[in-house]
């Protein structure tokens, strides 16, 4: 009996190396899952099973099943939204390449404000659910029982009595310490609440625990009545206000959006429903341009795409920038294709800053991130360390000819594995804005030198390459 096991575990190890060797996306991951099943089968197949898929097939089968009923929601948006398509010359960094991965165009019409860390933030998304009328989409990785989360609850159970439509997703992962009783409360009052499963077997038994945790929804999104949406770095929760004593001030960025690209988000949210309720919703979508008439385009991108669709982003970015690339990420463990594009972007005579931050609430990641950073040095990339609090926002510029505000870290679970999405910003005023908010940070940070990280002791800096190691499923 324990002789057929054994043969049995083996022969498992065999045909998931098969399928690792066909499936997985990076030749580094392809190797280290075929060895470990091979060698060690007993940890890797489990490990396999929870880390080891790079595509979400069951959203693209959900998405293919359900086309017709979400076509038949939505109508004919595409349409609808190209009559206030942006003439944007394709010289400006080859924009119909990033229109390809969006599905859809940069739209004009539209009317953006930063919201420059929780103090701005939070007050501008509860103001907007209190303007709602019809109905709030809203959805978060993160929704903590505190005094925010609290807040925002108190908030949606007085708009759904009021008889607005309000639907919230939130990530099971993301989510997992949120109690019964919070969910509770907003089902009781006429709440349609939903976790963010990777199966729809498990949607049904909502809390409890699944196997499969490798693809996460990440997006923080809110739309109003069609009108209005935010996205950006913020989840539900005071340590977004710096209250938490563990990780003190939090530095972090939103985007308030009005304008016809808000139908960019809540098609990003309709999908999402989607998967995890089986059900399509009725929205408006009808385009409502305003007068400040910015290009924006809305860029969602996850493990159901066929193409890496925010890795592609960020090279397409790196690559197109002729005079500088600033960025901002709290979480940096990047590959070699990024890496390369980089240092390839300084030989160009680009102006590379990296902002990232002094500390880190994930330490595995922070000390990931330190392997790298000194190859990146040597290259002639500028790197700062923010000083005045924990950095948490996901920003870039390029040139004075676009922007972004993202929910994307720029590491291999953003890159690859979470539900993100991405506010591209067209218009040279809106970019300005960006520019000034991160020549602020970069004033609050110190910059990092070679020498610096040369004199860590050894034992930190073979830490470091260890951590890097497991880039894949940080």
């Amino acid at each position: 009996m324990l002789v057929t096991f054994i043969v049995l575990i083996h022969l498992t190890g065999a045909v998931l190396a098969g399928m690792a060797l066909m499936k997985v996306r990076t030749p580094q991951g392809t190797l280290a899952w075929g060895l470990s099943l091979l060698v060690v089968p007993y940890l890797a197949i489990p490990a396999y099973w929870i880390l080891g898929p790079s595509r979400f097939e069951g959203y693209v089968s959900a998405r293919r099943g359900g086309d017709d009923k979400l076509r038949a929601a939505v109508g004919d948006v595409e349409a609808e939204a190209r009559r206030f398509q942006a003439e944007i010359p394709e010289t400006r960094g080859g924009i119909r390449a990033i229109e390809r991965l969006a599905r859809m165009p940069v739209l004009r019409g539209n009317r953006t404000h930063l919201l420059v860390d929780g103090e701005e933030a939070f007050p501008s998304l509860f103001q907007g659910i209190e303007r709602a009328r019809d109905y709030v989409l809203i959805q978060f990785y993160t929704i903590h029982d505190d005094r925010v989360g609290r807040k925002l609850r108190d908030l949606l159970v007085d708009r759904a009595r009021s008889g607005v439509r309000v639907h919230l997703l939130f990530d099971r992962i993301g989510s997992r310490s949120l109690p019964r009783r919070y969910v509770r409360i907003l089902r009781e009052a006429g709440v349609e609440v939903s976790a963010f499963l990777s199966s729809r077997a498990w949607i049904r038994q909502r809390f409890r625990p699944r196997i499969q945790v490798n693809f996460r929804n990440h997006r923080k999104i809110l739309v109003v009545d069609g009108r209005e949406g935010w996205l950006g770095g913020l989840n539900a929760s005071v340590a977004y206000l710096g209250e938490d004593p563990r990780i003190g001030a939090w530095r972090d960025t939103h985007l308030h959006l009005e304008g016809p690209s808000v139908a960019g988000l809540q098609l990003a949210f309709l999908e999402d429903w989607h998967w995890s309720t089986g059900t399509v919703l009725s929205l408006d979508w009808t385009p409502r341009p305003v007068e400040a008439d910015e290009a924006v385009l809305i860029l969602p991108s996850g493990p159901a795409d066929p193409v890496e669709t925010a890795n592609l982003m960020i090279h397409h970015a790196i690559h197109g920038a002729r005079d500088r690339f600033w960025l901002a990420t709290p979480y940096f463990v990047p590959d070699e294709g990024i890496l390369s594009a980089l240092e390839l972007a300084v030989l160009r005579g680009v102006d590379v800053r990296l902002l990232v931050p002094s500390s880190a609430d994930v330490p595995l990641v922070h000390l990931a991130k330190l392997a790298v950073l000194p190859r990146l040095l040597r290259a002639g990339v500028a790197v700062h360390r923010y000083s005045a609090g924990f950095m948490h926002s996901k920003a870039f510029l390029v040139d004075d000819r676009a922007a972004a505000v993202s929910t994307v870290n720029l590491d291999n679970r953003s890159l690859r594995l979470n539900f993100e999405i991405t506010a591209l910003l067209l218009d040279p005023g809106a970019v300005l804005r960006v520019q000034s908010m991160l020549e602020a940070d970069l004033a609050r940070s110190e910059p990092v030198t070679a020498a610096e990280l040369d004199a860590r002791p050894t034992i930190e800096r073979v830490a470091a390459r260890g951590a890097y190691l497991l880039a894949p499923i940080l």
